[in-house]
């Protein structure tokens, strides 16, 4: 492999049902920042049926130039054709770093096709950097260090440990982020990308799925990575009724209830709610973390809130290491109580 020929920053850009999600925005955050010291540019490889006019939004976040891949076959997602379609952009077009969003869609199609292009993926990253590989340089190894490279950060071990993995020997560097993550760049009114139409052909055969029908569930609930405000609660509220003081301070705040892991797991709230190293990474700008101990993998997830107020009654919990506010003391007689107090401020406004 001549590692030479590879060059470019690029980006699945993940469309569903003709509206492109907002990981692939934040991908394209970082591309830019990626492709900057590599002297390169960014594209997003966007793929789906009449999908072209998804293009100019594309530019707007940062890309340089859009690949396009349009096809009957690619109306709805499905792994086999998508796969083709991405790996052979990547055959085509020899990109040095290739990112997807490691949601549903992201998580089935990164690895198919890793594998497919006969490179490393790194799965979940919460960090990416340009750098040199090892990260120290081995004594009397100098020269064998690689510069450059695309260092993939995510946790390990459960959230235990942090790794830095590199992928120098082949191309392209393949990773998927999660969403949340990374940071959007703010949108460039009118800006316009090169438009390149790609379509290595499609030939349905035994792994091309049939989709006989599909039900969209209908839920009221809010996307927790979307708000402002996040009233959290964990297991230290006690029971999911208890859950109704949580919810009275977000209706008067205007925010949304979210949960830790152990709340999931006892079944007080559903899986979207969840915020944390195996739910959603959020950064709203009031994060308030009740009842929540504050284990390394729930403040994977938290951690860039703006301001965090946590309330636990036990002093030595870690989440006030976190926190730029703190209470420590019942939360059943101090969430209540707060809820009062915000409720008679806004009146007398």
């Amino acid at each position: 492999m001549n590692l030479e020929e590879y060059k470019g920053v690029y980006v699945y850009a993940q469309q569903v049902d003709n509206e492109i999600g907002g990981i692939a925005y934040e991908l394209l955050g970082k591309a830019k920042e990626l492709a900057a010291p590599l002297n390169t540019d960014v594209t997003a490889v966007l793929i789906g049926h009449n999908v072209k006019g998804l293009a100019d939004s594309l530019a707007e976040y940062g890309a340089d130039r859009v690949i396009v891949v349009d096809d009957p076959e690619l109306e709805v997602y499905r792994t086999e054709p998508y796969a083709h379609a991405l790996a052979s952009v990547i055959n085509q077009y020899k990109p040095e770093i290739v990112l997807v969003g490691a949601t549903a869609i992201g998580r089935d199609l990164g690895p198919t096709v890793s594998a497919r292009v006969a490179t490393g993926l790194t799965a979940d990253c919460t960090q990416l950097d340009i750098g040199d590989f090892p990260l120290v340089a081995i004594p009397g190894k100098e020269d064998q260090q690689k510069h450059n490279q695309l260092l993939m950060t995510r946790p390990a071990f459960g959230g235990n440990t942090i790794a830095t993995i590199a992928c120098p020997d082949n191309r392209p560097q393949m990773a998927t982020v999660r969403p949340g993550v990374m940071q959007k760049i703010e949108p460039i009114k009118g800006a316009k990308a090169v438009i390149e139409e790609y379509n290595p052909g499609f030939t349905p055969d035994n792994r091309y799925v049939t989709i006989k029908e599909i039900v969209k569930a209908v839920s009221n609930t809010v996307d927790i990575m979307d708000a402002k405000i996040l009233v959290s609660g964990g297991r230290g509220v006690g029971s999911p009724e208890n859950f109704k003081i949580l919810e009275d301070l977000a209706e008067v705040l205007g925010g949304t209830v979210s949960c830790s892991r152990a709340v999931v797991d006892s079944g007080w709230k559903p899986k979207d709610l969840q915020v944390g190293q195996t739910g959603k990474t959020v950064r709203p700008n009031v994060y308030f973390a009740i009842g929540i101990s504050g284990a390394i993998q729930h403040v994977a997830g938290m951690e860039e809130a703006d301001i965090i107020v946590a309330i636990n009654k036990d002093e030595d919990a870690p989440i006030f290491d976190v926190a730029d506010y703190g209470v420590v003391g019942d939360l059943n007689k101090i969430v209540p109580a707060l809820t009062e107090s915000l409720k008679a401020e806004l009146a007398a406004k």
